[in-house]
């Protein structure tokens, strides 16, 4: 499918919101602080009332939307996933709580879109780049665990220590 003058210009304006003051401190503070393991954890980390609370909604509404968008094939998918990487990391902090979450709100949609979205982008990846996701979700686990992503001592010591 070509890519319309239109379709490049939603994209832009989805970019544009993402630069947005508020948008980009919560994103920040996702990227960073939001790493639940269940439905309690969200309660601990983002309170309701509290702005972790907000920012959580935000940023997932926001990719949940997006995901939307292009599942409606209002931006032609493939197009965006070549631009955008991030709706999967937002996705691999809520899967964790998913299930959970859209059985304590009695939800079975909560995140559905970007759910979907994110499957469809991981297999669309993994096509281009076998074993991408698993070097992600390694990278995360560092990140989470508040360890380097790239620990740059390694090569340094091995090259000078040779076993």
């Amino acid at each position: 499918m070509e890519v319309t003058h239109e379709q490049v210009n939603l994209m832009l304006r989805l970019y544009e919101m993402r630069r947005e003051a508020v948008m980009r401190e919560a994103r920040a503070w996702y990227l960073k602080d939001f790493h639940p393991k269940s439905a309690e954890d969200v309660m601990k980390i983002a309170p309701p009332g509290s702005k972790e609370n907000a920012y959580l909604r935000q940023v997932a509404s926001y990719w949940e939307m997006v995901a939307n968008i292009v599942s409606r094939r209002l931006i032609d998918e493939e197009f965006f996933f070549e631009n955008s990487g991030e709706q999967w990391i937002v996705w691999e902090a809520l899967r964790p709580i998913a299930n959970e979450w859209r059985a304590l709100f009695k939800n079975p949609h909560a995140w559905e879109k970007l759910e979907q979205h994110c499957k469809r982008f991981e297999e669309w990846r993994e096509k281009r780049a076998p074993g991408s996701s698993d070097a992600m979700r390694q990278m995360l686990a560092r990140m989470t665990a508040k360890e380097p992503a790239i620990p740059a001592s390694k090569p340094a010591q091995q090259a000078a220590n040779p076993a």
